[in-house]
C-alpha cells in the first residue's frame, strides 16, 4: 500500500518532471539545456517506476491518473520525430493498442451507446411509420427490400473491386467519425448516430419484408470486425472531445495532446481490423455459404477479436497507456 512517507518522498521529483515538460512550451527539447536533457531522461524512467508502484495500489488511482497524464506528456516529447525502432509496428499492435483499449475502453461503450440508442430509433420508427423508411433509404432501395432482394449481390460479380472500395468506405467513415472529435465531439456523435439509424432503419424494413435472415447472413460476418472498428474509432473521437472540454489539471493545449494521442492509436489500431472486414464482406458475406456456416466464422472471428483485446498486451506494460 502506498503511504504518505513515499508519495511526499517521490513527490518533489514528479513536481520536477512537470517544470521540465511546462518549461519545453512550444520549442520543445531546444528550450532544454543540456543538463536539463539528461535530467528528463532519468526523471521519466523514474516516474514510470513510481506509476508501476502506485497502479498495485487501487485506493491511488487519482495519482495512477496525474502521473500517467504527465508520462503521457513527457513521452510525447522524448519521442518527438524519432524515427519509429524496428519491429515498432509489431509492439504497437501486440501490445500498445490492446493495453489502450482496455484503458479507454469507457469512450468505446459510450460510442457503442450512441450508435445503439439511434439503432433502436430508428428500428422503432420504421415499424411505426413504414414512410420514414421510404424517406430515410430513398425509393431505389425501398424498392429493392419491398421486392425482396438483396442489395448485395451484384459484389460478388466484382470482388476485388469491391473489396477495396469497401475499405476505403469503411475507413472513411471510421476516421471521419474520430477526426469529428474535434468538434467538441458534436460531430463524432452524430456520426454514430447517422450509422446506428441507418443500420435500425434497414434492419427494420428487411425484416417487414421477411427478409431478416438474409440480412443477418450478410452482416454477421464481417459485422464482427466492422462495428466494433467504427465503435473504437468513434471512442477515440470522444477521447479528443474529453481533452477540449474537460482537460482536468492539465492546460487545455496538453490535455489535447495527451488525450488527442491515445485518439490517434485507438483510429491506427483499427486499421488491420477494416481492412479484414473489407475482404470478409466482398467474399464472403454475400456468398451462398449457409446461415449456420457464416454464424459459426462469425463466433470464432468475434472470440478471436474479443480475447486479442482483452488478453493483448498483458505481459508488458505500456508507456503511457492508462491500465
Amino acid at each position: 500500500m502506498i503511504t504518505a512517507r513515499w508519495l511526499e518522498k517521490r513527490k518533489p521529483y514528479w513536481e520536477r518532471l512537470e517544470k521540465i515538460v511546462e518549461r519545453t512550451g512550444r520549442g520543445g527539447l531546444k528550450a532544454l539545456s543540456h543538463a536539463e536533457l539528461q535530467e528528463l531522461g532519468l526523471l521519466y524512467r523514474q516516474v514510470a517506476a513510481d506509476l508501476s508502484s502506485v497502479r498495485e495500489d487501487l485506493t491511488s488511482q487519482r495519482t495512477a491518473d496525474y502521473l500517467n497524464q504527465l508520462l503521457g506528456r513527457a513521452h510525447n516529447l522524448i519521442y518527438m520525430g524519432q524515427r519509429s525502432r524496428r519491429g515498432g509496428i509489431v509492439r504497437f499492435y501486440c501490445y500498445t493498442f490492446p493495453q489502450l483499449f482496455r484503458a479507454t475502453f469507457q469512450y468505446t461503450l459510450a460510442s457503442f451507446a450512441i450508435f445503439l440508442a439511434a439503432a433502436v430509433a430508428g428500428f422503432l420508427a420504421c415499424l411505426a411509420d413504414p414512410a420514414f423508411q421510404r424517406y430515410f433509404l430513398g425509393p431505389r432501395m425501398s424498392d429493392t427490400i419491398e421486392r425482396r432482394q438483396m442489395w448485395t449481390h451484384s459484389i460478388l460479380t466484382v470482388k476485388p473491386l469491391a473489396s477495396s472500395a469497401i475499405m476505403t468506405n469503411n475507413l472513411t467513415v471510421s476516421f471521419t467519425a474520430f477526426a469529428m472529435g474535434i468538434t467538441a465531439g458534436l460531430g463524432t456523435v452524430y456520426m454514430m448516430a447517422t450509422n446506428g439509424l441507418l443500420i435500425g432503419v434497414i434492419s427494420a424494413a428487411c425484416w417487414q419484408a421477411g427478409m431478416g435472415p438474409d440480412l443477418a447472413a450478410f452482416v454477421i460476418p464481417h459485422g464482427v470486425l466492422e462495428l466494433p472498428a467504427i465503435f473504437i474509432a468513434g471512442g477515440g473521437g470522444l477521447l479528443i472531445a474529453r481533452g477540449l472540454l474537460f482537460p482536468g489539471s492539465l492546460p487545455r493545449r496538453d490535455a489535447l495532446t495527451v488525450y488527442g494521442g491515445e485518439g490517434i492509436r485507438l483510429a491506427l489500431g483499427i486499421i488491420p481490423l477494416l481492412f479484414v472486414a473489407g475482404i470478409i464482406e466482398a467474399f464472403i458475406s454475400p456468398s451462398a455459404l449457409p446461415f449456420s456456416a457464416k454464424a459459426v466464422f462469425a463466433t470464432a472471428l468475434f472470440g478471436l477479436l474479443v480475447l486479442y483485446v482483452v488478453r493483448g498486451g498483458r505481459t508488458e506494460k505500456g508507456v503511457g497507456v492508462r491500465e
